[in-house]
C-alpha cells in the first residue's frame, strides 16, 4: 500500500504562496461557459481531477474545451439551448460538485444522460437533488430508490414547472441544482433554506446575465430566455480558501511563521474558517482586497499564535463545512477544548469525516476527540506522537492529517495521493518549507 511519510517542521513558514483555483468557482466556470455561444476565457482554473471530471462532462454534452495551459482554458459553447446528447456515459469521477449541478441542468434537456462515478461518489446521497428536481417534473431514475449511481437523467417529455422548494438542509449543491434547472422552467423557481449556502452560482449567473433575487435564506431565479443568457469574455478564479486552510491552520501553530497567501477568494459564505480561527487566537490580516468576477478576493497575511478552544455549531456550517477537519487540526494544538456541534452533514462527505477524525486523530493522540452523531468534543493539548493512519482516500481528511503530522510529531499517511482530487501541488508545497 502507498505511504506518504510526513515529517515534523523545524521551523516557521516564511515568505508568499499562491493558492490553486477555487474548486467551486472552477467547476462553475466552465459549465456555465458551456452554455453561452462565445469563447470564454478562464484564468487561475484548478487544474484538478475534479474539476477535470466537470471539463470532460461538458465536452462530452458538445462543448469546446481548449487547455491554453494546466491553469488557463477557453470554453465555447452552442447556447443555452444547445447541449447535444452525449454518445457516452458522463463520468463525474469523484465529484458531487459535477454530479448534482449537472442533473440540475441536464433535467429539462430533450435527451437521455447517464452518470456513473467512483466507489466513493457512488455511495453519497442523491435524494436530495432528485426529489426536488422531481417535483419540477424531471424524470430521474437510479438504484436504490434512485438514490444512488448510475443514475439517469431521462427526458421529461415536457416542460419543466417552476416552484417553490423549502430545502431541508443548507447546501450550495442543492440550491444549484434547482436554480439551473429552473432557468428552463415554464414560471419562476425559488429556493428557501434553514440558513443561507454558498452563493457562487448566484455570483457566476450574474456574470453571465441571469439575476437571481435574494429575499432572507430564499432564492429566486425567473426562466432564462437564449438571448438573455451572454458569457463574458473572460473569468478570473480566485484562490480557493479550502485550499488555503491547511496554510492558514499550520502558520498560525507553528512558532516563527509569517506566512502570505495570495489571492484567496473571500466570500462571506465561505470564509467561515477565518471568523473561527480569529475566534481562537490566530493572527490573520487581509490585504489587498479587490473583487473579480462577481468573487471577493484578498491576500491573507498569518503571524504564529498561541490558539485557544472555542464552540460553534450548525449556523456557522455552511460558511466552513469543507474545513472542518482543518480546524480539527487547530484544535488539538489549542489550549482547551473545542466543541463543534450540527455537524451532520460531514457524515455524508467522501467519507464518514466525523468518524474518521475521531479515528485518525486519536491515533496520533489518544483520548483526544469524542465523535457525537452530528458533533466533536477535540481536547486541546493532548499529547501528540508518530503514527501511521488512514486517508479513506478523502483528499481533505489527506491533507489535514498531513498538517498535524507536520506541526507533531510526523505522520505516515496510507493512499496519499487522493490530494490530487483538489490540490495535487499540496505535498511539493509542504515539502517546500521542510527544508
Amino acid at each position: 500500500m502507498e505511504q506518504k511519510k510526513i515529517a515534523p517542521l523545524a521551523r516557521g513558514l516564511t515568505g508568499r504562496l499562491r493558492i490553486p483555483g477555487d474548486k467551486s468557482v472552477s467547476h462553475r466556470s466552465v459549465m456555465f461557459s458551456a452554455l453561452g455561444r462565445t469563447p470564454v476565457r478562464i484564468t487561475n482554473f484548478l487544474h484538478a481531477a475534479d474539476c477535470l471530471s466537470t471539463v470532460a462532462c461538458m465536452k462530452a454534452l458538445g462543448a469546446t474545451v481548449e487547455m491554453v495551459s494546466d491553469t488557463e482554458l477557453i470554453v465555447t459553447g452552442n447556447g443555452l439551448h444547445g447541449l447535444q446528447e452525449p454518445a457516452c456515459i458522463l463520468d463525474a469521477g469523484n465529484s458531487g460538485t459535477t454530479l448534482r449541478l449537472l442533473m440540475g441542468l441536464l433535467a429539462p434537456q430533450p435527451f437521455l444522460a447517464t452518470f456513473t462515478g467512483d466507489a466513493s461518489l457512488s455511495k453519497r446521497p442523491m435524494g436530495r437533488v432528485i426529489k426536488p428536481l422531481s417535483q419540477m417534473g424531471a424524470r430521474i431514475v437510479g438504484r436504490k430508490n434512485n438514490t444512488l449511481l448510475p443514475i439517469t437523467v431521462c427526458d421529461p417529455g415536457a416542460r419543466l414547472h417552476g416552484m417553490t422548494y423549502e430545502s431541508p438542509v443548507a447546501s450550495a449543491q442543492v440550491k444549484s441544482a434547482i436554480l439551473l434547472a429552473g432557468m428552463f422552467a415554464d414560471a419562476p423557481t425559488t429556493v428557501v433554506e434553514p440558513v443561507t449556502s454558498r452563493d457562487h452560482t448566484e455570483k457566476m449567473l450574474a456574470a453571465f446575465g441571469v439575476a437571481t433575487e435574494q429575499d432572507g435564506t430564499a432564492v429566486t431565479i425567473r426562466p432564462v430566455a437564449d438571448e438573455e443568457y451572454v458569457a463574458p469574455e473572460a473569468i478570473e478564479v480566485p484562490g480557493d480558501i479550502s485550499s488555503a486552510a491547511y496554510w492558514l491552520v499550520l502558520a498560525s501553530l507553528v512558532p516563527g511563521s509569517h506566512l502570505t497567501l495570495e489571492n484567496v477568494g473571500t466570500n462571506v459564505t465561505r470564509t467561515g474558517i477565518l471568523d473561527v480561527l480569529a475566534a481562537m487566537g490566530a493572527k490573520i490580516e487581509r490585504t489587498n482586497e479587490r473583487t473579480s468576477g462577481g468573487e471577493e478576493a484578498a491576500d491573507l497575511v498569518i503571524t504564529s499564535s498561541k490558539l485557544h478552544g472555542t464552540t460553534f455549531g450548525k449556523a456557522m456550517m455552511p460558511r466552513l463545512i469543507d474545513e472542518i477537519p482543518a480546524i480539527a487540526v487547530a484544535a488539538l494544538f489549542a489550549d482547551g477544548d473545542t466543541v463543534i456541534t450540527g455537524a451532520g452533514e460531514l457524515r455524508v462527505k467522501e467519507t464518514d469525516r466525523l468518524q474518521a477524525i475521531a479515528d485518525e486523530w486519536n491515533k496520533l493522540a489518544p483520548g483526544s476527540v469524542e465523535a457525537g452523531e452530528d458533533s466533536l468534543v477535540i481536547h486541546g493539548g493532548t499529547p501528540v506522537r508518530c503514527a501511521d493512519v488512514a486517508s479513506y482516500d478523502d483528499h481533505r481528511m489527506a491533507m489535514s492529517l498531513a498538517i498535524l503530522g507536520a506541526a507533531g510529531q510526523g505522520v505516515v499517511i496510507d493512499r496519499p495521493d487522493c490530494v490530487n482530487i483538489s490540490y495535487p501541488a499540496f505535498y511539493d508545497t509542504l515539502q517546500s518549507f521542510m527544508g
